[in-house]
């Protein structure tokens, strides 16, 4: 008899902007498979996530503390445990294929079986861990394309991390990453019920879409945000230290530069947004290989991305800000059936919400101290609020080096960021400057919406050291 859990598969990508799925409201790009995710499914426009960085935003997503409460503020920072774990204790198969960046990277936080694909680009922590994607370029005797061979390079430090995937196309990381996960379904026995975390690496750079894919958009006409006199001056120093510390060291084979030419940042948007389709492509087969081996009838399908990535505007590259294209992540649940149809949900909410409702559906009990909100009642199609302000965090890591702590808080209309220990930050009237161009910090016309912010966060910190008292007793 099958199980009535639903099955359940959870698609994350690394670094992809909100702002560049078609349905989503941005037809500059080429998404056809999650345009119909996002027009037969749930969307969560204002989706937050927790960290400005890959480790805390995920650590944060898949334990439903923010990372404050768990001590993972910065990549690199350890977490071993998840709700994963709980999803298993009520007899779901847990699998993991691709890029889930716990720390260390093999542990298996709840899964029973892990195929892990790493960064592309792995300097740091864990660099010499080879994943199933080393393996693979090992077996076919290939050098994977990485820092060192970008180096070489004469026009290097002009790329902005924008290069060409030269190896053949079913060994780039994305691709591997989907035809391992097409694998995993056809060859292993049916699971009942399901649980599959698919972690695509890309569109994180480096940016290297395969050439067929790169063609398609280098003759579209991309919108990109000019970054104007007023928006870098109205900075705060320990975003001006980090831009100029990002033309210093190469994070991630990117050399930022401070005169960004209109050439060079539209070759690195068009990389990235044809590094989507690329992955678009591998989603629509992961579909069709559910649908073929008698998995779609009783699943929801979940589509988001750990963060954004400026690519040039603000003038900042990479993460590591709390400006919305970094912040606000793409989030498409889908599940006929189970998830109301063609619904757009535009309250506030945080990652972890929406992994709430995932635990309510599959029939787990979750845990009070959860910092969470369930974002159930939206999926079911109800009047949802949401939350009235979202926030992010991420302390001193070796990339944002002009600040101890950043803690941003948005409301529907305004949004606060907050620098540890100095009287400098960023403050915007999203209603009026949605672009967020004209910081208000020192504006004494915007001073009761600042004490107001300011206020919010420290009942925030108040609040989530009450909920979560007894879980941190018992994880020390």
């Amino acid at each position: 008899m099958p199980n009535e859990r639903p099955h359940i598969v959870l698609i994350i990508t690394d670094q992809q902007r909100y702002d560049t799925i078609g349905a989503l409201g941005f037809p500059h790009v080429e998404t056809p498979n999650l345009d119909r995710l996002a027009r037969e499914g749930t969307v969560f426009s204002r989706c937050y996530a927790a960290g400005l960085s890959c480790v805390p935003s995920r650590a944060s997503m898949f334990t439903g503390y923010y990372p404050h409460t768990i001590g993972v503020l910065k990549n690199g920072c350890e977490w071993r445990h998840s709700w994963i774990e709980r999803l298993d204790d009520v007899g779901y198969h847990t699998v993991n294929i691709g890029k889930m960046h716990t720390i260390p990277f093999d542990t298996p936080c709840g899964f029973r079986e892990r195929y892990n694909i790493e960064n592309k680009d792995r300097f740091l922590e864990g660099r010499y861990y080879f994943d199933e994607w080393d393996r693979a370029l090992a077996a076919n005797g290939l050098v994977k394309q990485q820092r060192e061979l970008y180096r070489k390079r004469s026009d290097y430090k002009e790329r902005l991390g924008a290069f060409e995937w030269e190896l053949p196309e079913r060994l780039h990381s994305d691709m591997f990453t989907g035809d391992l996960a097409k694998w995993w379904l056809t060859a292993h026995p049916k699971a009942d019920p399901l649980f599959c975390q698919i972690g695509f690496p890309g569109p994180h750079p480096p940016y290297d879409p395969t050439p067929r894919f790169i063609e398609r958009y280098m003759d579209k006409d991309l919108p990109i945000d000019p970054i104007t006199p007023e928006d870098l001056e109205g900075q705060p120093e320990a975003y001006r230290a980090y831009r100029l510390h990002t033309t210093e060291v190469d994070h991630d084979s990117v050399v930022h530069r401070t005169d960004l030419s209109p050439d060079a940042r539209f070759r690195q948007r068009a990389y990235y947004l044809a590094n989507m389709t690329m992955i678009d492509e591998k989603v629509g087969e992961i579909m069709q290989t559910l649908e073929a081996e008698g998995y779609l009838d009783n699943s929801i399908i979940v589509f988001t991305s750990d963060h954004g990535d400026c690519l040039g505007d603000h003038g900042l590259s990479q993460k590591w800000s709390t400006y919305e294209q970094i912040v606000r992540a793409p989030t498409i649940v889908w599940g006929p059936g189970i998830v109301k149809s063609g619904h757009v949900v535009d309250s506030l909410c945080q990652h972890f919400d929406v992994c709430h409702a995932l635990l309510e559906l599959a029939g787990v009990e979750v845990p009070e101290s959860f910092e969470s909100v369930s974002a159930l009642p939206a999926l079911r199609g109800d009047d949802w609020d949401g939350r009235t302000h979202v926030f992010a965090e991420q302390c001193r890591d070796l990339n944002m080096t002009g600040t101890d702590f950043v803690t941003m808080v948005r409301s529907p209309d305004w949004k606060l960021t907050h620098f540890l220990g100095v009287d400098d930050g960023l403050l915007f009237d999203l209603r009026n400057d949605p672009g967020e161009t004209c910081n208000l910090w020192r504006d004494p016309g915007a001073s009761a919406a600042k004490r107001e912010l300011l206020d919010v966060l420290l009942d925030w910190q108040i609040q989530s050291d009450y909920r979560t008292r007894d879980w941190a007793q018992d994880h020390r």
